[in-house]
């Protein structure tokens, strides 16, 4: 997985690119850790992400969770249909909402 971010201000923006598996999002999470104090706005481009395990799902539900509680938003943006599949199924398409 290769991970890229862009800031503006307090908008950040996160491309993922390859699979957010058991061995990745340790990496994600990290990542996330270090760059969303003062975030308002998190956005992750999953333009070229075309998987996310179990273990991914927990740190995007961990990050909702955290930026909802600050009081932050956090979208997703080009979620391909074997990705929203896989949000619908589990139910997070409503929590994350996608729609």
């Amino acid at each position: 997985m290769k991970l890229t971010t862009e800031k503006n201000g307090t908008e950040l923006t996160v491309h993922l690119s390859g699979e957010v598996n058991v061995n990745t999002a340790p990496e994600l999470a990290t990542l996330l850790d270090e760059e969303l104090p003062g975030v308002q706005a998190l956005t992750l481009d999953f333009a070229e992400c075309d998987y996310v395990s179990s273990a991914g799902l927990r740190v995007l539900l961990a990050t909702f969770k955290r930026m909802s509680a600050a009081g932050g938003s956090m979208s997703f943006a080009n979620v391909g249909q074997g990705l929203m599949d896989v949000f619908q199924i589990t139910g997070l398409a409503c929590v994350f909402g996608l729609y």
